[in-house]
């Protein structure tokens, strides 16, 4: 029976660890959504980028409903695999400002962002799902169907 308890701890913990991480990704991404509506030339592109601002918003409401759920105050915690990601997005809207690769070097980077959010929510459903907190399972894959999408959207 120990082992169990020892084991869940584990996983909250690192559930914690994970809705921390998606939280200061979500928080970058409304200040670089906004610039990189900006930067598009296409116009749906940057239509693109402000839609997928308001879902981030969401998505960060969500988080903090999450975070309630588990009784945590909410909080984000650095993350250095994002901060890069975008720095190269920043730079590919420095080097292709007036060319015509931008637009695929903004979707580039946009893709990168989201397979990195993919990845940490279905990490984080995967997690709440083993808890067996039902309504955080729910609240998570609202998202992940949300980062789906927009990575569809970038495809096309």
């Amino acid at each position: 029976m120990a082992a169990k308890k020892e084991e869940s701890t584990g996983l909250m913990k690192l559930l914690e660890h994970q809705l921390e991480d998606l939280y200061y990704v979500e928080k970058q991404l409304t200040k670089a959504l906004p610039k990189m509506a900006k930067k598009a030339t296409n116009e749906e592109l940057s239509a693109c980028f402000t839609e997928h601002l308001a879902e981030t918003e969401g998505q960060l409401s969500r988080l903090e409903e999450i975070f309630g759920i588990l009784g945590k105050p909410v909080k984000a915690k650095k993350c250095p695999a994002i901060d890069g990601i975008l720095e190269e997005g920043k730079e590919i809207m420095e080097e292709f400002a007036d060319d015509a690769a931008l637009d695929a070097g903004l979707v580039s980077a946009a893709q990168k962002v989201e397979h990195y959010e993919i990845a940490g929510y279905i990490t984080a459903r995967n997690l709440s799902f083993q808890l067996r907190m039902p309504e955080v399972s729910r609240l998570l894959q609202m998202s992940l169907a949300e980062e789906q999408n927009s990575d569809m959207l970038l495809d096309q």
